[in-house]
């Protein structure tokens, strides 16, 4: 069997659906499907949903305000109970959209078929701190370009799934502070003659996920390229292998897992956009965004080598993005 093959073959068995609980957090996975009617992008295309979708009726200040220089800031933390922390503790279970198809970040282990990776770890933190030290975690396999369709219409309470904040998400929904630096990058097999994102991608099949910031930068500078949108990032890879894609534009971070999966494509260049993860929350939840906040610098614990960050950074990151020391530095608005 070609080492193509089976990178196929192990993406086929991590896209399998399973069930599964997990030590102390009892865990449920689905696959969140659009309400009737379908839903728009996240992406540059604009508002997933208008006014009629609840958390829509303003836009909070802050995001009105918010500017290159300004968006990664976020409210300043508390450990207060609010109403949407209340609202969690009452129904007894938090409820978390995430990636399992993204090696390294959120993917299923394909001998056990549990959730595993750096978002899952910090889902998992997340809920701890809410609901005690034996939380029920409910697991929503969710779509790129159904992230905020999903927070909007509170299918989830959090989104947790290597999702960039920028000014034209903020205007939707709610980040917390970033919890992850990166940068889009292009990923192709090593003997490709693309050499990064530049002119070299002229007249090539570059993939990217509808609804991400791949699309964005795409649409804003193609380089000649013929796009290829894709629910998920990870179907891109797939296309890759199959000889039906000859690029992949990606955060770097996830370029880095896709790398990491098939020895046979690398990464190009160097990555051509800074961003910051940020777990993401419906905007009128301004509470729980304080609370994740709060969580977030528990979780940072400094730079050193004994926080839960950088414990989760060693286990599941630093093989393929090493020698990050810490973790960004919060900023929170005034």
């Amino acid at each position: 069997m070609t080492r193509r093959a089976r990178g196929l073959r192990s993406l086929r068995a991590a896209l399998s659906p399973v069930v599964a609980g997990v030590g102390a957090v009892a865990v449920a996975t689905a696959v969140l499907v659009p309400a009737p009617g379908g839903g728009a992008a996240d992406g540059p295309a604009g508002p997933a949903h208008r006014a009629s979708a609840p958390g829509a009726a303003r836009v909070p200040s802050a995001a009105a305000r918010c500017t290159k220089d300004t968006v990664a800031r976020s409210l300043r933390p508390s450990s207060a109970d609010g109403p949407a922390v209340q609202r969690i503790k009452k129904k007894g279970q938090l409820v978390v959209g995430v990636d399992q198809n993204t090696y390294r970040w959120g993917f299923r282990d394909p001998d056990s078929g549990e959730l595993e990776g750096f978002d899952i770890d910090l889902a998992r933190a997340l809920a701890r701190d809410i609901l005690g030290p034996h939380p029920k975690v409910v697991f929503l396999a969710v779509p790129t370009n159904q992230r905020i369709p999903a927070l909007r219409h509170r299918r989830v309470d959090m989104v947790v799934r290597t999702m960039t904040v920028n000014c034209a998400r903020k205007r939707q929904v709610a980040f917390s502070t970033a919890y992850f630096q990166a940068g889009q990058q292009v990923l192709a097999p090593k003997d490709s003659p693309v050499t990064a994102y530049d002119d070299s991608l002229r007249g090539k099949r570059v993939c990217t996920a509808a609804g991400s910031t791949g699309e964005t930068e795409l649409a804003r500078r193609p380089h000649g390229a013929k796009v290829l949108l894709v629910p998920s990032q990870l179907d891109c890879l797939v296309r890759l292998q199959l000889g039906e894609a000859d690029a992949v534009v990606t955060d770097s971070a996830l370029a880095a897992a896709q790398a990491a999966q098939d020895p046979t494509v690398e990464l190009k260049g160097r990555p051509f956009t800074d961003e910051a993860y940020g777990v993401a929350m419906n905007s009128d939840d301004t509470d729980l965004v304080r609370r994740v906040n709060k969580v977030l610098d528990d979780y940072r614990g400094g730079k050193g080598a004994d926080s839960p960050w950088m414990r989760a950074y060693h286990t599941w990151l630093e093989a393929d993005m090493p020698g990050i020391s810490g973790p960004p530095t919060p900023e929170y608005t005034d």
